[in-house]
């Protein structure tokens, strides 16, 4: 049986054509479902009783279950959410002035086996379906009661070894819930040959970059994918997605103490920026017991450097420091 979250654009009309249904019912179920947050057809009452009896036979609208809520003080929210075959995947919901955001996961567990990231601790088990990827916003709009407005592609997995099905969510973001592409930000540890292959898509979506380091040898240390893929190949990649789509890159640098934080760290990281372009954010670390990374000592001065230099850079406001809100810490304390 299909799930009703799996159906791109008019894929759901051709369908319950093909099963005897006039095309317009598909209308009122995508209202229901991505508007009201209704998932039972019993509960679409203009739809006939008999219709909603023969749509039991042919679909279904099946969704993870809540396995565990974490809400900080300062609002932010983190969702365990169980599904169907019993994995686990987390999703967070932070709110600020210009609106609300949330945090999905692209994949059950990560491969990428980044030294600083709780996801990866036990390995990659499966990609995510587009019934899975868009079941995260429904659920957290519905427990909140609060319209999402932005997407970041952050949590657990990297997002550009989903391809087909993240280009789908894309696509389906803007045709069920109406959301524009730049309101949409996918951040990939450098998957270089899918970032070529994201600026001919022409979706102008924002693109996060997870650098954390200025060079190789330091890159290395930290993140696999460099013995992939050089930092040279990388910006040059970067710069193919700015000239292809005219949407600013960011640099996203966790700034860990005595590692990646001095000052020749600031001179190689202004000159990549130029090159490509880039905007820098700065995350301060969140210190899991899995590692012994620790938060830099530096970090005003390091963005104080950065900013004489020429170069836009943030430092990412901290949410949710008293929960498990770093990516990954959630489902891993919850399986122990």
């Amino acid at each position: 049986m299909v799930n009703v979250l799996n159906f791109k654009k008019d894929e759901l009309k051709e369908y319950l054509e093909q099963n005897g249904f006039k095309k317009f019912r598909a209308d009122q179920i995508n209202n229901w479902v991505y508007d009201k947050k209704i998932f039972d057809f019993n509960e679409m009452t203009n739809i006939s009783k008999k219709e909603r009896e023969e749509l039991y036979g042919i679909l279904n609208i099946s969704l993870p279950s809540i396995a565990k809520v974490q809400q900080s003080v300062d609002g932010t929210v983190k969702f365990l959410l169980k599904l169907i075959d019993d994995n686990l995947i987390e999703c967070v919901f932070m709110s600020y002035d210009y609106g609300n955001t949330i945090c999905i996961s692209t994949q059950v567990g990560c491969r990428m086996g980044c030294k600083f990231c709780a996801s990866t601790v036990n390995g990659f088990l499966r990609n995510l379906e587009l019934c899975e990827l868009l079941a995260q916003i429904l659920i957290v709009e519905k427990y909140t009661n609060k319209k999402i407005n932005r997407i970041v592609l952050m949590g657990t997995g990297e997002p550009l070894y989903n391809y087909e099905n993240i280009i789908s969510f894309i696509g389906e973001m803007k045709n069920k819930f109406g959301m524009s592409n730049r309101h949409i930000t996918l951040s990939t540890c450098g998957i270089v040959p899918k970032i070529y292959d994201l600026a001919r898509e022409n979706l102008s979506i924002n693109l996060a970059i997870s650098l954390h380091a200025v060079n190789d040898e330091k890159r290395k240390k930290i993140m696999p994918v460099a013995y992939s893929y050089s930092i040279s190949e990388l910006i040059d990649a970067c710069i193919y997605y700015f000239e292809n789509t005219k949407r600013r890159i960011s640099f996203e640098y966790l700034l860990i103490d005595g590692m990646n934080d001095g000052d020749d760290d600031v001179k190689e990281l202004v000159d990549l920026c130029k090159r490509a372009k880039a905007h820098v954010n700065i995350i301060p670390v969140n210190e899991i017991k899995e590692n012994d990374f620790r938060e830099s000592k530096k970090i005003n001065k390091f963005y104080g450097d950065l900013l004489k230099n020429g170069i836009n850079a943030t430092i990412r406001q901290k949410k949710g420091v008293d929960i498990d809100a770093a990516c990954g810490q959630l489902r891993l304390s919850y399986s122990k």
